[in-house]
């Protein structure tokens, strides 16, 4: 079995909903087993600011999958919660990223890892820092990573329990 980690965000509709429902699913493909998922947190939109809030979490994973047969199966989670892909990074009931695939790195057309943004991205990097402090990233540890980045808008939500 290969660790993996899993970005999730939605920022349409009931968004602890959509989360708790992607858990769900993803618990149910056959290959995969979900081993721990980090608090939920709540961000600013990157790229096209004008939308609402995400809420986001970290799912940790182990698969015998190969990354495509992941990524399709977490693009069929997305499609099961209503996913539409009409503006690159508009507001989305559901998103899920494929972060780290064990070492894997990949330049392929179809899948990039790991993530090709990860480094950059305080929305991601401060949960998976609370699952994998040590992952290294880029010559860098993500809890280095998490530190370093601009974390204004990143917000925990105790409140929130997915599991």
């Amino acid at each position: 079995m290969t660790p993996a980690y899993l970005g999730l965000g939605s920022n349409l509709g009931d968004r602890a909903k959509y989360l708790a429902d992607a858990v769900r699913l993803l618990r149910t493909l056959a290959g995969v087993r979900v081993t721990a998922i980090s608090p939920v947190y709540e961000t600013k939109p990157v790229g096209l600011v004008d939308q609402p809030d995400f809420l986001n979490l970290v799912v940790a994973i182990e698969t015998d999958l190969a990354p495509t047969q992941l990524l399709a199966g977490c693009q069929g989670v997305e499609n099961a919660l209503g996913r539409k892909r009409d503006v690159r990074w508009g507001p989305r009931t559901l998103d899920i990223d494929m972060l780290c695939y064990g070492d894997l790195i990949s330049t392929s057309p179809e899948l990039t890892l790991p993530h090709p943004r990860l480094a950059e991205r305080a929305f991601v990097l401060v949960p998976l820092a609370t699952l994998a402090p040590g992952l290294m990233v880029g010559g860098n540890t993500v809890s280095e990573l998490a530190t370093a980045s601009h974390r204004t808008g990143v917000r925990e939500c105790p409140e929130i329990r997915i599991g």
